[in-house]
């Protein structure tokens, strides 16, 4: 209970306020699109976004036994599920929340944010959490850096 706590605590205050609370500012007092297509787009990749988010989430607490917060890190490296294809569908998924809001809107102005937020999430697993994760799991991280792509998967040969 008191892990599903600091996971719901953390995802209020972190993503919810990233691709919830900033958008929702962003787009103050604008309608929701009149293009079908763009509303459409919108709201299937706020939907994958939120999946993959969840779906990652759960990860980190049954197979990791930790939270997404960097302080308190899974206790195992989560090498499953989507983590098996990249090493970070977490942020994917929340920019992919901020993109949906994009469609949904259709603002040019959450398209900008979106990659702001893409090149400071970036700058943040390059600069802090790849190294972060190596002092933790040592030669099982390095290994596993090794055979799955930060940010798209790599190919396997399938």
């Amino acid at each position: 209970m008191k892990l599903l706590l600091k996971i719901l605590l953390f995802t209020i205050l972190v993503p919810g306020t990233v691709a919830v609370y900033i958008p929702i500012l962003i787009t103050h007092g604008k309608s929701i699109s009149t293009h079908p297509e763009s509303t459409t787009v919108g709201i299937l990749l706020l939907g994958i976004g939120v999946f993959i988010y969840i779906w990652t989430v759960w990860d980190f607490a049954i197979i990791g036994k930790g939270t997404p917060l960097t302080i308190d890190a899974p206790k195992q490296l989560v090498a499953r599920g989507l983590y098996r294809y990249t090493r970070n569908p977490m942020y994917t998924g929340v920019i992919l929340v901020i993109l949906g809001w994009a469609g949904v809107f259709t603002d040019k102005w959450l398209l900008v944010y979106a990659m702001g937020v893409g090149i400071a999430v970036h700058l943040f697993v390059v600069l802090y959490e790849e190294p972060k994760l190596e002092e933790l799991f040592g030669k099982e991280y390095i290994a596993y850096r090794r055979s799955v792509g930060r940010w798209a998967p790599r190919n396997r040969g399938i």
